[in-house]
């Protein structure tokens, strides 16, 4: 068992295996499965990822009405060829947005690591699978990347923004996200946790701050930005930029981060976004006026 992120590249190096192998070996023990039973798991996994993109780039609102169908215009802009940012990169976020609005619209998602932040994997996962040409085995072989590093975080900070923030969902899924994607690309198991200490690093701070108190707004878009994120810090990896700081400190300087960050940042709805004006408002809209708040935006 791999406690942190130097035990890990330890076992990579002894070993001579990619992360996702090491992972695998991990699953398959802790499971007493065979190693085809887990990739089958993993397998399914895939499988519901790949659904939640296609539903929502069908089109898709959530109940409450405030989201839905981003997706699809975000994929329109796409064909339109006109990007700023390029196509792989509008692609993987136009790809997160569908499974979020899936999950705002009370489909069936992967959490990964959460439901909140599930669009950042398979937004980020699915563009490389057209890009790169990469099979199903090195599909999953990516999930079983990001996995070892979501294990790591869990194990030793944590990934629910009630916990320590947004920092602690998207910013564990961005930074997954960017491991998983240097392993398919050919990089080595070290640019894959610089990769991911540099994608986590970019998020430190961030806060949960669902409008209204619904994985709606921000939530949706933020995946996006996280599957952005994820690349970008998979590029500089594979350049051979390393982070300065370790993965294994970056992971205790989000714990510290999101320890002092305030309750109101947690995904309680009391501050930040949630706190706002028009947040309130979509809330009083949604919900009705909550008892005693008359005009309480912004106040704490």
């Amino acid at each position: 068992m791999f406690k942190s992120v130097e035990e890990l590249l330890a076992i990579c190096e002894k070993e001579n295996k990619f992360i996702s192998e090491v992972m695998l070996d991990f699953e398959t023990e802790r499971g007493q499965q065979s190693r085809a039973a887990v990739m089958e798991q993993m397998r399914q996994n895939l499988i519901v990822m790949r659904a939640s993109v296609e539903s929502g780039f069908k089109g898709v609102f959530s109940t409450t009405g405030l989201t839905g169908g981003d997706a699809v215009k975000l994929d329109e802009y796409l064909k339109k060829g006109r990007t700023l940012s390029g196509e792989t990169m509008v692609k993987a976020c136009a790809s997160a947005i569908a499974t979020n609005e899936v999950n705002a619209a009370m489909g069936i998602i992967c959490a990964s690591p959460t439901a909140g932040s599930a669009g950042t994997l398979p937004g980020v996962l699915f563009t490389l699978e057209e890009k790169l040409e990469l099979t199903e085995d090195q599909l999953v072989n990516f999930l079983f990347t990001s996995g070892a590093f979501g294990l790591i975080t869990a194990n030793n900070a944590f990934i629910a923004g009630a916990a320590g923030g947004c920092q602690a969902e998207i910013g564990t899924s961005s930074a997954m996200a960017a491991a998983g994607a240097v392993e398919v690309a050919g990089g080595s198991p070290k640019q894959s946790a610089d990769a991911f200490a540099i994608a986590l690093a970019n998020m430190l701070g961030l806060v949960c701050d669902p409008v209204a108190g619904l994985v709606e707004v921000p939530c949706i878009k933020r995946n996006a930005a996280g599957a952005s994120n994820a690349l970008i810090s998979a590029d500089m990896a594979l350049a051979g930029l390393v982070s300065e700081i370790p993965a294994d400190e970056v992971i205790s300087a989000m714990y510290e981060v999101g320890i002092e960050m305030d309750t109101a940042f947690k995904e309680t709805a009391e501050g930040g976004l949630a706190n706002t004006p028009t947040g309130r408002a979509i809330e009083a809209r949604i919900f009705g006026k909550r008892p005693g708040c008359d005009g309480c935006a912004m106040k704490k």
